[in-house]
């Protein structure tokens, strides 16, 4: 089997693009999936990482096991340990009953560590337990528990240098570090930027019923010019902005924003951009919405810190902006009460909040249609 076949049987978990560089990358995660070594994605801010993560995963002999992401620089470091490693009843003020954390739900599966270079020390030094001895502690508890976890974690920050500001283990850094995958900036994989431009604005356009928009040849041109500072996330939102604000049929520079066009220059100066020929079939959002898997059964991907949180993703939509109501049966094969499928359901859209809005309380709380005090008491209250 050559190594493009291999590349062809990768499930990629919504990512999409051509170029060289993110062959690249796909090349080399064909060869880690199956393994159960520590990865340490790195990428840019926007670039589609925990896309990435997911394909991981996928393509693991753990694929039929929970999924457990955690950002771990969008809850408040003195809730994370909590958080991750779960605490005992009466392990502190208000903890009324015990409860498992992210590390305990994963056990068999993977967990992703997002952000993890927002992670303080003091917790730093407990992950590296957790890779060295394969085993946690709660929070108030007296003994240790094994877990059988794959531990991948991803960051935007270059952690050898927060290593030399003494802002980073060094020791959990090359734990993590076994296999480095690198998710390239959109800047640098070519017409993938026309690609996913294209993929974009025709989910927008489908999911708005609109006509599909078609890019003029020097609309092409800039897009393929600008750097997108943002990655795929500034690209998926434009071309949402293009969906609800152009008139006509096609997009021209004069539908662009000052910005690009000045950062672009003079157009009949740009080099020509022939039109992507690839089709994509089935839109799904890159970054701002986790790909769904094929089947609830592809992938146990669990959202929340609560033990059973994965029965949500059996009835998560297969498509941005759908929505399938939950059935009795989900609660019978997951052996759930409603009180627990619910909480599973609160605690993920608080999750995708926070990191929607990169941990700003504010924006979280807008986003979820409360106020500001009302989501820090549910943060509060999922550590009880």
């Amino acid at each position: 089997m050559t190594g493009g076949e291999e590349l062809m049987e990768l499930n990629k978990s919504g990512i999409i693009g051509q170029s060289t560089s993110l062959a690249e990358v796909f090349k080399v995660l064909g060869k880690v999936a199956p393994t159960d070594s520590t990865v340490l994605v790195t990428g840019e801010s926007g670039t589609g990482k925990e896309l990435l993560v997911r394909a991981l995963h996928s393509n693991s002999c753990r694929h039929d096991k929970p999924f457990v992401p955690i950002n771990c620089g969008a809850i408040p470091k003195e809730l994370l340990e909590s958080e991750l490693f779960g605490h005992e009843k009466g392990a502190f003020t208000h903890a009324i009953r015990s409860r498992p954390g992210r590390f305990e739900v994963a056990d068999g599966g993977t967990i992703f560590l997002d952000e993890i270079g927002e992670m303080d020390l003091s917790l730093q030094v407990k992950i590296l337990r957790v890779l060295q001895e394969k085993e946690i502690e709660r929070v108030g508890g007296s003994g240790c528990k094994k877990v059988d976890v794959r531990i991948v974690a991803a960051t935007n920050r270059d952690l050898e240098v927060e290593v030399a500001a003494g802002r980073f283990r060094e020791d959990l850094y090359y734990r993590l570090n076994v296999i480095p995958l690198h998710l390239p900036p959109l800047r640098e994989r070519g017409g993938d930027v026309l690609v996913l431009a294209r993929y974009f604005l025709n989910f927008f356009c489908s999911k708005k019923k609109r006509p599909t928009l078609v890019l003029s040849p020097d609309a092409r041109r800039v897009l393929s010019a600008y750097t997108w500072p943002g990655n795929v996330r500034e690209l998926e939102n434009f071309m949402e902005r293009l969906s609800i604000l152009v008139d006509g049929d096609a997009v021209s520079p004069e539908d662009l924003p000052r910005k690009i066009l000045d950062h672009v220059g003079d157009i009949a100066a740009l080099p020509e951009v022939e039109e992507c020929a690839e089709e994509i079939e089935t839109p799904v959002h890159e970054e701002s919405c986790p790909a769904a898997p094929a089947s609830a059964s592809d992938a146990s991907v669990v959202e929340s810190g609560v033990p059973d949180a994965h029965a949500v993703q059996a009835v998560a939509p297969q498509t941005p902006g759908s929505f399938t109501w939950p059935d009795l049966a989900v609660l019978e094969a997951q052996a759930l009460n409603l009180k627990d499928f619910l909480d599973a359901v609160e605690s993920r859209l608080i999750d995708e909040a926070l990191e929607r809005a990169e941990g700003v309380k504010n924006q979280a709380a807008e986003l979820l249609g409360i106020k500001r005090t009302t989501l820090i008491e549910k943060l509060k209250k999922r550590n009880t």
